[in-house]
């Protein structure tokens, strides 16, 4: 036993001990550092996306097990989720990002556009339902005005006015910025004084210039990505940070990419939390027309580092990492509950761009639903709003029940069957 590991077993349960003396040398000091609260390098944390396990060594056991402690200190048994419904108010986009299924050209079958009073009627419904956050993100629509932005979340706070509008990934701030002739301060500026309360981090995708090139033509850059973002927090906009991988990527990029949100989060503290998005190649324009270049999404393996390897990464900058059920569906969000994850994210109520892309996990799993789903691994539900404030602890009740608001045709939790000891 190392002098590191020896002073970490102080502190650490045997069982954990046991794992990292039996780690290769390298991730185990790695793995020692963090559980001191030391940070984690980019090239520290490539080794741990790169780790296979051997005969010898259980290097992926024992970066899990320190995902999960230190999940753990951050939050204890409580995982939360957050009754929100997704609504996407146009599909209609001519920005042509090579991975992306949902987007449609004006004159195609099932092209989409809706008028602020449909969206309202969409978010008034989600109110009705319970739910606290509408998360509206939509296509760059050739010929939409800049200003139907602000007019959206004026037209929900009129008639909604304690419903948290969590609304607009940095690459609609551009498109909205450039078409309103408005610096990105000014834009965000005048959002947030028209309601709007957090943005989606989406769009980051991998913030890395190469990739990007292959993603997205580089259309909006890793520079302007993070550029918006600083200015949005820096104005008290906070919002969540993504990363999209499994595609043309490497570790080294998950590395690099988690490295940058780190150091932003270093310098405004504006991120809620973390959402690892694996992507879904189904329908995937990137995957269908380059089959032999483009992975089809990440293995269940990577998936795995991902959530885990991140949780250690941003140990003390970033506490709530999120798995995302609409890509991964229920079984495989509720095996990341043991990996670093303490987030379950929103029941969503309507999901269009991972069901575009091909997933086939569904559109809505309620608050009791996902309360079932905790219970089953030991660990106690919380609702919470959007910035992660406790709205409802569940120890000892349950959440109302609601009918999905789109009729299924399965069982999202027929999986659960498998564990009898599961209590409701």
């Amino acid at each position: 036993m190392n002098k590191v590991n020896q002073q970490v077993s102080n502190f650490i349960p045997a069982e954990l001990q046991n794992l990292l003396d039996s780690a290769s040398s390298s991730v185990s000091q790695i793995l020692s550092n963090a559980l001191f609260g030391n940070e984690i390098s980019e090239d520290d944390g490539t080794v741990l996306f790169s780790c296979r396990d051997n005969e010898k060594v259980t290097d992926r056991s024992a970066i899990f097990a320190v995902a999960d402690i230190l999940r753990r200190r951050r939050n204890g048994d409580y995982v939360t989720f957050v009754v929100n419904r997704n609504i996407n108010f146009t599909n209609i986009c001519y920005m042509g990002c090579r991975f992306c299924g949902f987007a449609k050209r004006k004159e195609e079958a099932g092209s989409e556009w809706l008028e602020p009073a449909q969206v309202v009627e969409r978010a008034q419904r989600a109110w009705d339902r319970g739910g606290t956050e509408v998360c509206i993100q939509g296509g760059l629509h050739p010929k939409m005005e800049g200003s139907y932005y602000r007019e959206l979340i004026l037209a929900i706070k009129a008639s909604l006015p304690d419903m948290h509008i969590h609304a607009f990934s940095p690459f609609e701030v551009w498109y909205g910025s450039v078409k309103s002739k408005m610096s990105y301060r000014d834009f965000l500026s005048d959002l947030k004084d028209c309601g709007l309360g957090s943005m989606p981090g989406t769009a980051a995708e991998i913030l890395d210039t190469e990739v990007r090139q292959k993603l997205t033509k580089n259309k909006l850059s890793a520079q302007c990505w993070e550029e918006i973002i600083r200015t949005a927090h820096d104005i008290g906009i906070p919002s969540t940070a993504t990363i999209m991988y499994g595609h043309v990527d490497e570790p080294k990029h998950w590395s690099a990419h988690i490295a940058l949100l780190r150091e932003i989060q270093r310098d405004t503290g504006g991120f809620t939390e973390l959402v690892p998005l694996s992507f879904v190649h189904t329908d995937s324009p990137l995957f269908l027309n380059n089959p032999n270049l483009v992975r089809p999404g990440p293995t269940d393996h990577e998936v795995d580092l991902m959530h885990s390897v991140s949780r250690i990464m941003l140990n003390g900058f970033i506490d709530n990492i999120q798995v995302s059920w609409t890509k991964l569906g229920a079984a495989r969000a509720r095996d990341m509950l043991s990996l670093g994850v303490n987030d379950l994210g929103g029941t969503l109520m309507n999901e269009s761009i991972s069901r575009s892309a091909g997933s086939k996990y569904g559109q809505e799993i309620t608050a009791s639903e996902l309360c079932e789903i905790i219970r089953s691994t030991g660990r106690t539900p919380v609702r919470r709003n959007t910035v992660y404030k406790t709205i409802d602890i569940f120890k000892d009740h349950d959440p109302i029940e609601v009918a999905p608001l789109v009729e299924r045709n399965s069982d999202p939790l027929n999986f659960l069957k498998m564990f009898p000891e599961t209590v409701k």
